[in-house]
């Protein structure tokens, strides 16, 4: 397993849209395996392939609290079959916009199909930050990022503050 690069905001790789996988195979798995190594050291919660410069629909989430036994999900081609009337708010954060936070609103809760780590057609029913995090993951396949679902002025004041300190060498880009 390797660590990979996590691309960091405003970098246009993010705001591509995500080509369906096509075929489950070791390169994806060694991916997956790779995306999950990565998300456990940066430390977070959810990691969307976008994020390491890979346009293929695939995210993993693991939300469970640190000191508890991991109970991690990869979903590849993750679609929402599904979404409560009901909405929760989030201050979500993104390992490609570090430090910075947003309440984001949400549907409470999800049912998502998607295909596992061995081709086989699943389905996944969350409801409060499995579910936030599976839809923040979702909208990187699509090329959304959390501050793209939060008020212009709060978004441009982070994204121009990103990139300030991309500019400054504060921030590692991939």
């Amino acid at each position: 397993m390797a660590l990979l690069p996590i691309l960091v905001a405003p970098d246009p790789r993010l705001k591509k849209v995500s080509s369906p996988v096509g075929q489950v195979n070791d390169d994806l798995r060694r991916l997956i395996d790779d995306m999950f190594e990565t998300l456990y050291e940066a430390p977070g919660i959810g990691l969307a392939a976008p994020q390491v410069g890979v346009l293929q629909r695939v995210v993993v989430v693991d939300v469970t609290p640190e000191g508890s036994t991991r109970q991690p999900h990869a979903l590849i081609n993750p679609e929402l079959a599904w979404v409560s009337g009901q909405d929760d708010s989030y201050n979500e954060g993104c390992l490609s916009l570090p430090e910075h936070y947003a309440n984001v609103v949400r549907p409470a809760e999800i049912r998502v199909s998607y295909l596992n780590r061995d081709g086989q057609q699943q389905c996944l029913e969350a409801k409060g930050l499995l579910a936030t995090c599976v839809q923040h993951e979702i909208d990187h396949l699509d090329g959304i990022l959390f501050v793209d679902r939060i008020s212009a002025l709060k978004r441009n004041m982070i994204l121009r503050k990103l990139l300030k300190a991309k500019k400054q060498g504060n921030l590692a880009t991939a």
